[in-house]
């Protein structure tokens, strides 16, 4: 199984227990996650953006605070702007939070579901595909020579033939080396690989 496969593996899993949608933030650092997938509705999030809310949520607050999971109505974090009482009123009803891994690259992640509170057996499911995705997402230390030479020449605008010319190798040992960045870096296209590599500072 790819490392894809198996992200898309454990978000299938996330997606049959929060029906009223999820948020997953991987290895935020510097305010932002290095990767992120969601499901919430549109009108949602498109709300959410607007009003800035991710400065304000309590989710994300708690979720800076301490490490485990948490129910909504368990958080203890005053909602001074009502948040999660708007959210309601997009179906975001009931919810919970993880939150796992160093404060240096910490993930966060949020469930919904319009029916009921979440029960502890499906927290600790939820809890346990989070915590597999933060160990499956964490950014590599290093690229091997190759791939940093490969994703250099797609960088500087070379098309596979020529960057392979200039490496001396053939066209399709030019396109594994892409390939082999692009699963060690968790991206499915080559321009995401380059742009995580940047990200993670190892070009």
């Amino acid at each position: 199984m790819s490392m894809n496969t198996g992200l898309d593996f454990e978000l299938r899993k996330l997606a049959t227990l929060a029906p009223a949608g999820y948020f997953v933030g991987l290895h935020i650092r510097f305010a932002a996650p290095l990767i992120s997938f969601q499901s919430y509705d549109q009108a949602w999030l498109d709300h959410y953006t607007q009003q800035a809310y991710a400065l304000r949520d309590p989710t994300i607050a708690w979720g800076f605070s301490v490490t485990g999971s948490c129910r909504w109505r368990d958080f203890g974090i005053p909602d001074t702007f009502g948040i999660l009482k708007e959210a309601r009123s997009y179906g975001l009803v009931y919810g919970m939070t993880v939150s796992c891994g160093p404060i240096a690259s910490r993930t966060i992640a949020s469930f919904s579901r319009a029916d009921r509170e979440y029960e502890d057996s499906e927290m600790a499911r939820i809890e346990a595909v989070v915590r597999r995705l933060h160990d499956i997402t964490e950014p590599p230390e290093s690229l091997s020579r190759s791939q940093i030479e490969a994703l250099n020449c797609v960088a500087n605008g070379m098309r596979h033939a020529a960057a392979a010319a200039k490496l001396g190798i053939s066209e399709s040992a030019f396109k594994a080396r892409l390939n082999s960045a692009r699963q060690k870096l968790l991206a499915r296209t080559t321009a995401e690989a380059l742009q995580r590599a940047k990200e993670y500072k190892l070009l």
